[in-house]
C-alpha cells in the first residue's frame, strides 16, 4: 500500500485495538452482578489485554517475537473482543468486527512484508 491507503489502514488498526479494549471493558461490566466485581472485571479484562498487546503485538513491543507469535496475540485479542461482543447479545456486530479486524491485520502484515523487502 502507498501513502493515504497505508495511513488509513494503520489508523483503522489503532481504532480496532481501542474498540477491542472497549468491548472487553463492556463485557467485564456486564459479566457479574456485584458492583465491585463489575469494576474489577471492567478494568482487569482490557488492562490485561493492553499489557499483552504492549509486550508482544504493539509496533514498539517490549519483546520482539516472530511474526506468527504477533499474529497469534492479535488473533487472541480480536477474537476475545468479538466473543465478548457476541456474549453481550450482538453476534452480527461481533462477526463484522472479527472480519474487519482480520482483513485489517492481513493488509497490514502484507504491507509490512512488502516494505521490508524494499528496505
Amino acid at each position: 500500500m502507498k501513502g493515504a491507503a497505508h495511513v488509513l489502514n494503520e489508523a483503522l488498526a489503532f481504532l480496532l485495538e481501542v474498540i477491542a479494549l472497549g468491548f472487553l471493558a463492556w463485557w467485564g461490566w456486564s459479566a457479574v452482578e456485584p458492583v465491585a466485581g463489575r469494576i474489577a472485571l471492567a478494568v482487569a479484562a482490557p488492562g490485561a489485554t493492553a499489557v499483552l498487546w504492549g509486550l508482544f503485538a504493539a509496533p514498539r513491543a517490549r519483546f520482539a517475537v516472530p511474526l506468527p507469535a504477533v499474529l497469534a496475540v492479535k488473533a487472541l485479542v480480536f477474537g476475545a473482543a468479538a466473543l465478548a461482543l457476541a456474549g453481550l447479545g450482538h453476534p452480527v456486530a461481533a462477526v463484522v468486527f472479527a472480519v474487519v479486524a482480520a482483513a485489517n491485520t492481513a493488509l497490514a502484515t502484507a504491507d509490512r512484508r512488502t516494505a521490508a523487502r524494499r528496505a
